[in-house]
């Protein structure tokens, strides 16, 4: 059996022209040979597997070749077939992350002396450059900046940022980007032909994906892929050999939020927990999945790094998916993925997350369920109808007079006074073209009941917003008189404004003792009536502080003894900070208070403030 090697070496670029996604690069170099302008130091930068040794290699090659053309070697010349056949005199390859000593930069500049014996350049490639020590640094700094005319230096690196700066000032910088998903996937494909292995774009897809923008690590999934599957590379199979959710668990999970559905969106989590992958991977894929649809919507489908049928599924959801729906889920899946490193329980995390875009999915179809709704349960007639009149009070001579027919004007009058109270809730939770629809319609007069003369005409039966929503039918009447008995039940103290005025101290105090960030606020507070006016210097207390206004409220009924209803007006004021800055006798009176043997300390020693 013959020894088998690894595609990123079998089919490692042997020209410019083969060099994968780095055409800025490769041109500027082509130029520079074809015009004899060739610097005597470069330094090629970039994420890992992107070709930066690589093109250090035909480079060296082609400034060697005894017949260039086009700035290409020719791979005819013996120093081109000795370059190629591994036994060139003329490169020198160093690896610094293990020679990165002062010794080490030694010997590589009494390399530097020796003139080559064959071709004309003799060329170093130093990898891994940013590993050398500072003070091998500084030995390479004189022959780097004026070394001989046959001497060239190509540094590579991951890391510029480790890189000296006099370094940096000496050398030609080339900047490498990442291989882009649509390249990668072309290469992959032009491999798969030389190998005679069939593959499907999504699978190639996912291999590029997963690599992220490193054709080395491509190639390395690639080989692996090969070695599971045999001659013919499927999605499922491809994604189940690297470990990685496939594309359609996303689509899918995207589906049920999309309609509401947060039991089958869990149930579909648990499965993919149950396949061993981590909460965290999949929010972040998930995270990314929604992106690229925000990115499917418009103009921006560019930006979606997939190739074939992978974009046409994309622009087919993206479809389904209003604006709102994808800003708001990519917001809650960006939070839940930066807290779920700190999270000790991650599962219940991404959980809530998902019931949190479920929500916004039923939102969405909010219109479709109130609109069943209003067609399929039919609103009662509003009818006047009152109980007989006993027969002492009605005279037979008298006929019954009948009663005006109900006007429209008058019903909606009717329950506009019943809804005026809850109206404003409501109107904050639903949108206006979903009201619309959940108004009743206006409806023709109901006929007219007779009724006694000396009966008076009772109230007219109907139904409010809110018990249309709740599936609870009350009359008017009965509403109309809870909204009193709310309002009767509402107290308030004559004396709450003399009582919260003498009880500051008090409660400055009590928040002396753990609460000391909100002292300052309540030693300005002001006091009108039942109305306690608050001012603080930032958004994050009044954030605070109208969390827990109900347990503010009480603190202020228990050391005032106000009886009844007290409201909390809070004023944000950022001047405050500025207006009063910190002195000493502030900090000396804070460390007072943190102790008070400070002060005992402070009247024996006789100390000042100062």
């Amino acid at each position: 059996m013959e020894n088998f090697i690894v595609s990123a070496r079998k089919y490692r670029p042997a020209t410019f022209a083969t060099v994968v996604g780095q055409r800025h690069i490769t041109s500027t170099l082509k130029n520079a040979i074809e015009r004899g302008q060739l610097a005597h130091a470069y330094l090629f930068c970039g994420p890992r597997g992107v070709g930066k040794t690589t093109c250090a290699r035909i480079f060296a090659k082609a400034i060697n070749c005894l017949n260039p053309q086009a700035g290409e070697a020719c791979n005819e010349c013996e120093s081109c077939r000795s370059f190629n056949e591994g036994r060139s005199l003329n490169v020198h390859e160093l690896d610094a992350a293990s020679n990165n000593s002062v010794d080490d930069i030694r010997n590589l500049i009494e390399q530097v002396r020796i003139i080559p014996q064959q071709g004309r350049y003799s060329v170093f490639v130093i990898d891994e450059v940013h590993m050398l020590s500072a003070a091998a640094f500084n030995a390479f700094l004189k022959t780097l900046e004026e070394p001989p005319r046959h001497a060239i230096f190509i540094l590579a690196t991951t890391e510029k940022h480790k890189i000296i700066p006099t370094i940096l000032s000496r050398c030609q910088i080339y900047d490498f980007n990442r291989i882009k998903v649509e390249d990668g996937v072309e290469y992959l494909r032009y491999i798969a032909q030389q190998e005679g292995v069939e593959a499907d774009d999504e699978a190639l897809n996912l291999i590029a994906h997963k690599a992220d923008g490193g054709m080395r690590d491509a190639l390395s999934m690639f080989d692996k892929a090969v070695s599971f599957c045999g001659t013919t590379l499927n999605y499922k199979d491809v994604a189940a050999t690297l470990n990685v959710l496939d594309y359609d668990t996303y689509f899918k999970a995207t589906e049920l939020l999309l309609a509401g559905r947060y039991v089958d969106a869990l149930m579909l989590f648990d499965d993919v927990l149950s396949r061993g992958f981590s909460p965290q991977v999949f929010i972040a894929g998930l995270n990314a999945h929604m992106r690229d649809l925000l990115m499917a919507k418009g103009p921006a489908v560019s930006l979606v790094e997939f190739t074939g049928t992978l974009v046409e599924r994309y622009k087919r959801q993206a479809a389904q998916c209003d604006e709102s729906f994808l800003f708001g889920a990519i917001s809650l899946l960006t939070e839940a993925d930066g807290r779920i490193r700190q999270s000790s329980n991650q599962r219940l995390l991404v959980e809530l997350g998902l019931m949190k875009i479920a929500g916004l999915g039923q939102k969405k179809n909010g219109e479709v369920t109130f609109e069943t709704f209003a067609t399929e349960a039919a609103l009662p007639e509003l009818v006047e109808v009152a109980p007989a009149a006993p027969a002492a009070h009605v005279s037979p001579a008298a006929p019954a007079p009948q009663l005006a027919p109900v006007s429209q004007p008058r019903r909606m009058e009717v329950m506009d006074r019943v809804e005026e109270k809850i109206e404003a809730k409501i109107l904050a939770n639903i949108d206006a073209k979903v009201l619309a629809r959940v108004m009743p319609e206006p409806r023709e007069a109901a006929q007219p009941v007779a009724q006694p003369a000396t009966q008076p005409r009772a109230k007219r039966s109907g139904i409010s917003l809110n018990n249309l929503l709740s599936g609870d039918a009350k009359t008017a009447t009965e509403l109309a008189a809870e909204e009193v008995a709310k309002k009767k039940t509402i107290v308030v103290d004559p004396r709450a404004e003399e009582k919260l005025s003498l009880a500051k101290d008090r409660m400055v105090d009590d928040l002396m003792k753990g609460r000391r960030r909100f002292v300052e606020a309540f030693q300005a507070m002001k006091v009108e009536g039942n109305v306690v006016t608050i001012v603080v210097p930032s958004g994050e207390l009044y954030t605070e502080i109208m969390r827990d206004k109900s347990e503010w409220q009480r603190f202020l009924a228990k050391h005032s003894g106000a009886e009844g209803l007290i409201e909390l007006n809070i004023i944000v004021n950022e001047q405050i900070r500025v207006a009063r800055p910190i002195t000493l006798e502030d900090r000396l009176r804070h460390m007072v208070t943190k102790n008070e043997r400070i002060s005992e300390m402070i009247e024996r020693l006789g100390l000042d403030v100062e």
